[in-house]
């Protein structure tokens, strides 16, 4: 008896353990599916609100694209008579019909809207930002918020984001580099380059046996690559190349406000006459350097037309010839260009008598203008005789008005002797007692003041340079590589036609190719006496970071438009910090 009985109590014991092994089992299974249910739901959550952010940025893309286009075809002035309409670009379903499973709105109320502030109302010298802090611009900054609902999730689940864009009108000559054309930078003794480089298309960099250093930024709208251009014939070593700061591909294309593509043909209008049909005020009329200079000098074969200009978008009042002819030469001066292989016959600028008459008070332009005269306008038009070609040059330059001065011709320019430069300046990158100054042409050709043209023909020996500096913005065009030749790339931006070995070129500026030469089409060839071109100074170059000041920009500066990406935030709708 007493057998059994233990025997039946250990299957009853048996048995409950069983059961409560059953029931734990059964409660583990059901946490176990509750659980898998409800991370099921946080994880379905979590990625519908990821798409629903991804909905409401796609409608902040939506506006930013179309605020990008206007800008870039019609300026400042395209977008505010636009502001209502790009509040209702949200994504349609009758664009696709993925876009039928969200609800917009702007987060204030407003369904099928997207919500677009002017943040930062248009502004001369505004601080730039993101990828352009330092620059300086007129510029705006807009805020885009947008909200987007899952009409589909079980619970009400809304992706919030906020955008701000700037844009900008740059001035082109706050960049230490910039190229509307392939940028070639390849020097054959070390370089240091100290602003700002942008190329529109690819940056090309293989120094030679020599270090490059970029102590600012590097930015291409192609690609940075340290190999040399296609078509490029020249042999080089190894070199190497150093960023101090950041260096980035395939950024945003930086374009003059011309009203068309900026082509190199097209971007090469602004330094030559308008057609008689068109319009002053059409984006390339106000783009134009004769619309805009104070003084036009046209020089034809049969005479010399001279009118005021930048008050009346260079329709101006008629000046007699009498009235410049003390600071303007016509036929008397001539060289020979090595690099050309031709005769220049010149119209030369003595920018010391200039500066006189600018100062008397007599000044009839001065006096319309109401301030003293800072740029000028001069084209050679006469025609070109087998074996010649025309050009202006600048002479006595070391002092300009007190405004500056900012020379624009489409001819190829030569500037001899020290320019803007005096004092303390002289061999130096101070820059402090300089005046704002640019020299805009088909190409620059920079002359010693040893340069005499009765040598210009000889060889390369009686043509010995002396040390010259020069403190002012270049925009110009060149001979791209290809047919054969290098275009002897920045290194050789600036032109030279001397025997500059152990002599110093000293430049503070900025340096801007934006086409073609037109006229001065001499490929680059080499130095030295086998070609009986030049000798390569000693480049003591420099940025002049006064540009960067918009008081002491260069008279008539142009300038690109940019749209810049600033903050980009995620957060709950309404929410949205303010950061004005």
């Amino acid at each position: 008896m007493k057998i059994r009985s233990f025997v039946s109590s250990c299957r009853g014991s048996a048995l409950l353990v069983v059961m409560c092994l059953g029931a734990i089992s059964l409660f583990i299974l059901a946490a176990t599916m509750s659980w898998t249910a409800a991370t099921s739901t946080i994880n379905d959550d979590a990625v519908r609100h990821s798409v629903a952010v991804a909905a409401a940025e796609a409608a902040t893309e939506s506006v930013i694209s179309e605020l990008a286009m206007d800008f870039s075809q019609q300026g400042a002035g395209g977008i505010g008579a636009k502001m209502d309409l790009y509040k209702k670009r949200v994504p349609k379903a009758a664009q696709h019909p993925h876009w039928g499973k969200f609800k917009f709105n702007n987060g204030k109320g407003k369904k099928d809207e997207v919500d677009v502030e002017l943040v930062q109302p248009w502004a001369a010298g505004r601080p730039l930002m993101s990828q352009y802090e330092g620059l300086k611009g007129y510029a705006a900054t807009y805020r885009i918020t947008s909200n987007a609902a899952d009409v589909g999730a079980r619970r009400n689940l809304i992706g919030a984001v906020q955008q701000d864009v700037q844009l900008a009108l740059i001035p082109v000559f706050q960049f230490a580099i910039f190229y509307n054309l392939g940028l070639e930078i390849n020097p054959g003794a070390n370089m240091t380059i100290s602003g700002r480089t942008h190329g529109n298309r690819n940056v090309y960099l293989q120094p030679s046996g020599v270090t490059l250093t970029f102590l600012g930024d590097v930015t291409s709208a192609g690609e940075i690559q340290d190999t040399k251009m296609p078509g490029d014939p020249t042999t080089r070593g190894k070199g190497s190349i150093i960023f101090k700061a950041s260096h980035d591909s395939g950024v945003m294309s930086l374009n003059l406000p011309i009203g068309t593509a900026n082509t190199p043909e097209a971007v090469r209008e602004i330094v030559e006459l308008p057609p008689n049909n068109e319009s002053p005020n059409s984006e390339m009329g106000k783009q134009r350097f004769c619309n805009n200079a104070d003084l036009v000098i046209l020089v034809r074969d049969n005479g010399v037309d001279v009118r005021g200009g930048g008050m009346a978008n260079g329709t101006g009042a008629n000046l007699k010839w009498s009235s410049i002819s003390n600071f303007v030469t016509l036929t008397n001066a001539a060289m020979y260009d090595a690099r050309e292989q031709k005769t220049v016959r010149l119209t030369e600028i003595d920018v010391s008598r200039f500066v006189s008459w600018n100062a008397n008070s007599q000044n009839a332009l001065k006096n319309a203008l109401q301030r003293d005269i800072n740029s000028i306008y001069v084209a050679d038009l006469r025609t070109n005789a087998p074996g010649e070609t025309h050009g202006i040059r600048l002479i006595n330059g070391a002092s300009l008005p007190p405004l500056g001065l900012t020379v624009a011709t489409p001819n190829p320019l030569y500037v001899k002797g020290h320019y803007n430069a005096s004092g303390v300046s002289v061999g130096s990158h101070n820059t402090t007692n300089t005046k704002p100054a640019a020299l805009v042409a088909d190409a620059i050709t920079v002359l010693s003041g040893s340069w005499n043209d009765a040598n210009s023909q000889k060889t390369l020996s009686y043509r010995t340079a002396a040390n010259t500096t020069v403190n002012a913005a270049f925009l110009a065009g060149i001979v791209e590589t290809g047919n054969g030749y290098y275009s002897g790339g920045v290194e050789n931006f600036p032109r030279f036609l001397e025997n500059w070995s152990s002599r110093t070129f000293t430049y503070n500026g900025s340096m801007v190719v934006l086409f073609r030469s037109r006229h001065a089409t001499g490929p680059w060839r080499g130095t030295g006496t086998t070609y009986q071109i030049y000798n390569p100074p000693v480049r003591d170059w420099s940025f002049d970071t006064a540009f960067l000041d918009p008081a002491r920009l260069p008279p008539l500066t142009p300038s690109v438009r940019a749209v810049i990406r600033g903050q980009w935030q995620r957060a709950a709708p309404g929410a949205l910090a303010s950061n004005n």
